[in-house]
């Protein structure tokens, strides 16, 4: 048996010695390369916390006392220490456990949102609560990464930890971005456990108050003194700005090194008050192809071949790339334009606008907030920013969107990729809250491309609009194949024309190709639908109205919640225009959807091609006769001047 296979509890790693603790470090890497190859998910965060976790795990007793991951997606040790080592076959996979810490699964977990800068907050909470309900013999230990702290979130709960005090809360600063290796040893170790024992704490109070007391050159010789102690710190480990917020710090530590971090947390643990442990950790340590990925580290892999990390299938061409390559176009043409997001370079298809040109090119860190409001100011003195990030973050920044930019009318462009059910990451990660969050947006323009060709000129669309924002959304994964219009009448592409006016389907963006080819079957069973792709969601096209007179009902398709979606403002613009013709939405229902694959989750709820033609034959069915039962579709459709038969757009 391997010192993991023997591994099922918390209270199984701290029975072991120094030689089976590193053996076990090694063993789970391998783990880790070998399950995760598999599946996909965060190989380096993971590669890089082994030895921190299981000085986590020897420290503290969980659950007890709680342990917090920020973000989650680098707790994939704490599963397997906690018992979930053989549930990694499923990780990320339908019925299988998540990519992020799930109160589902353990009771060893706590925070399921997997955004980040949030857990030090979270810790702030549960600390306070413990001490207000006298549970004092448990602590909460916040893992927070470099990356987190860009947020400023995250220095707002510093800003309030560092004010208070019998709090047991340590907190672990995971650096993986510099290695601070000169100040790594005994010297710094020496001087972070003189700081954090309560007799040197009392000396420094003891002198604050005998100082003080003696006139003259009492207080600028304790102010003297305390400058030179923050100095000599600041020499070994230049972090001396958690000291000026008022909160201990220990560290530099070896975060490779599982007998100096236990001995730091061991000295944490026991300081009774908000302390901050930092820890230089290796992304991606032990596994050769993450160390040479200079630009991610294998943050996030798919499926690939363990030994090498390249991925086992060629990736066909994605909307994020098409968007990326467009950016480029523009970005040659107009010297107006810059590129920002929120640590999401790559990721967003911006790298390749920074490497070109990288004086127009803004990593803001993970800090949406920031990055709207400052594409506020560049629109403003003259510029045309365009902020792309994922469409879940953009929730962060929503006020920033609303009053920063909206109110203002600024010229900004947001690229919201992962719009739609993203599926692998779990809840906090789908992009189905972005249609009906800008739908009340007022000045925003919103465009749903629905392929490739779609996305490059609705791209071009909204940079042209320097007198209020635009914004437009497209899906994780590869570009679906152009679909060209039959015509484009008053900015609606109509992608399908049906025999008879029964059905008009407003396919909104990526919904395209399902909703042509459900289009497509239900003609088999006789019902006449007809395809449009309005393009633009906000503001709607007047020309809807007149269109949807001609139907006996209208469906609209569309991958965000149905609660305040474009079916909503649909319903909303037919009943101002005093149009009784009824409305049927396929969409996201108002739920958390757990991590699952997307084309699963589109099945479960209903949106395929084949469940979407079977609901518009019965709810066609279930319409009484009218007038327009009878009326062709050449008769109802176009006005009489108008051909039926252009030619398709391209």
């Amino acid at each position: 048996m391997t010192v993991l296979e023997s591994i099922k509890d918390p209270a199984d790693v701290k029975s072991l010695d120094r030689t089976q603790l590193v053996q076990l470090s090694a063993e789970i890497r391998q783990f880790l390369i070998e399950k995760v190859s598999k599946t996909g998910g965060h190989l380096g965060p993971n590669l890089g916390v082994v030895e921190l976790t299981l000085a986590i795990h020897r420290t503290f007793d969980s659950p007890k006392d709680i342990v917090l991951f920020d973000t989650g997606h680098q707790s994939y040790v704490h599963k397997i220490i906690t018992g979930r080592a053989g549930d990694f076959d499923g990780l990320r996979q339908r019925g299988g456990i998540a990519g992020y810490p799930n109160r589902s699964e353990s009771e060893h977990d706590v925070i399921e949102n997997s955004h980040a800068s949030t857990a030090l907050s979270w810790g702030d909470g549960i600390s306070f609560g413990f001490s207000q309900t006298g549970q004092n013999d448990r602590h909460v230990v916040v893992v927070v990464g470099d990356g987190a702290l860009t947020g400023g979130m995250s220095w707002e709960a510093l800003n309030n930890i560092a004010a208070t005090e019998n709090r047991n809360l340590v907190i672990i600063v995971n650096d993986n971005e510099r290695s601070y290796s000169p100040t790594i040893g005994g010297l710094a170790t020496y001087l972070s456990t003189l700081r954090v024992t309560r007799g040197y704490e009392r000396f420094l109070d003891w002198g604050k108050e005998f100082l003080h007391k003696t006139p003259v050159v009492g207080a600028p010789i304790y102010e003297t003194l305390h400058g030179m102690k923050k100095g000599i710190k600041d020499i070994v480990a230049p972090q001396g700005m958690f000291e000026d917020l008022g909160l201990k710090y220990m560290g530099p530590i070896d975060g490779h090194d599982i007998a100096a971090l236990e001995k730091a947390l061991t000295k944490a643990k026991e300081f009774g008050a908000p302390i901050l442990v930092h820890a230089i950790t290796e992304k991606g340590r032990g596994h050769q192809p993450a160390v040479a990925d200079e630009a991610e580290k294998f943050h996030a892999v798919g499926i690939v071949d363990p030994a090498t990390g390249t991925p086992l299938s060629k990736s066909a061409t994605s909307w994020t790339k098409v968007f990326s390559e467009e950016l480029l176009a523009l970005g040659r043409e107009r010297s107006d334009i810059v590129a920002i997001t929120a640590a999401m370079l790559g990721p967003t298809g911006l790298d390749k606008f920074e490497k070109e040109f990288p004086e127009r090119t803004i990593d803001v860190g993970i800090a949406e907030q920031h990055a709207v409001t400052s594409a506020a100011g560049m629109a403003f003195a003259g510029l045309h920013p365009v902020v792309a990030v994922y469409s879940t973050f953009l929730n962060r920044a929503f006020d920033q969107l609303l009053l920063d930019v909206a109110l203002h009318k600024a010229g900004v462009t947001f690229v919201l990729d992962r719009a739609g059910i993203t599926g692998d990451d779990g809840p906090s990660h789908n992009g189905i809250w972005d249609l009906a969050l800008t739908g009340i947006v007022p000045t925003l323009h919103v465009g749903a491309p629905r392929d490739e060709a779609r996305l490059r000129e609705i791209l071009r669309e909204a940079v042209s609009i320097s007198y209020a924002p635009s914004l437009l959304r497209f899906p994780k994964g590869a570009v679906q194949s152009d679909i060209p219009a039959f015509e484009r009448r008053d900015g609606i592409d109509v992608l399908y024309r049906g025999e008879s006016a029964d059905v008009l389907l407003v396919s909104i963006g990526a919904m395209a190709a399902i909703a042509v080819e459900a289009a497509s079957m239900a003609s088999r069973e006789g019902v006449g639908v007809t395809v449009i792709d309005p393009r633009w969601v906000k503001p709607l096209p007047t020309a809807l109205v007149t269109m949807a007179q001609r139907y006996k009902s209208v469906v609209v398709l569309e991958d965000g919640i149905k609660h305040g979606g474009i079916a909503s403002s649909i319903s909303e613009m037919f009943r101002e225009a005093g149009l009784a013709t009824p409305i049927h939405s396929i969409g996201v229902p108002l739920e958390f959807i757990e991590h699952s694959k997307r084309a699963e989750i589109m099945n479960d709820l209903g949106i395929t091609a084949q469940n979407i033609a079977r609901s518009i034959v019965e709810w066609n069915s279930s319409q009484s006769d009218s007038t327009l039962s009878g009326t062709s579709m050449a008769e109802m459709q176009y006005p009489a001047h108008e051909s039926a038969d252009r030619k398709p757009l391209r």
